[in-house]
């Protein structure tokens, strides 16, 4: 299966720095930060997305709630004479 992510990272630790030496613990180093910061950008819309999920079924439990409640208790309404 083709991933762009695992591509991107190979190209960047196949290409060589500016200088002439290639030094391969900074080579990884890039890769690895860079690995680091898109998995973390993933993490972190996954959270917002969840989030968000989380939100709206609250409002739409909540939302039945938000309408006016009539209570009228049998002593405050007007009985009918039981003697008539």
């Amino acid at each position: 299966m083709h991933d762009p992510f695992e591509e991107s990272l190979r190209d960047l630790l196949k290409a060589s720095p500016s200088g002439q030496d290639r030094d391969d613990d900074a080579c990884l180093g890039r890769v690895l930060k860079t690995a680091n910061r898109q998995v973390g950008a993933g993490d972190l819309f996954s959270l917002l997305g969840r989030w968000s999920q989380a939100l709206l079924i609250a409002v739409n439990n909540g939302s039945a709630h938000v309408a006016p409640v009539r209570r009228t208790s049998a002593a405050g309404r007007p009985q009918a004479d039981k003697a008539e």
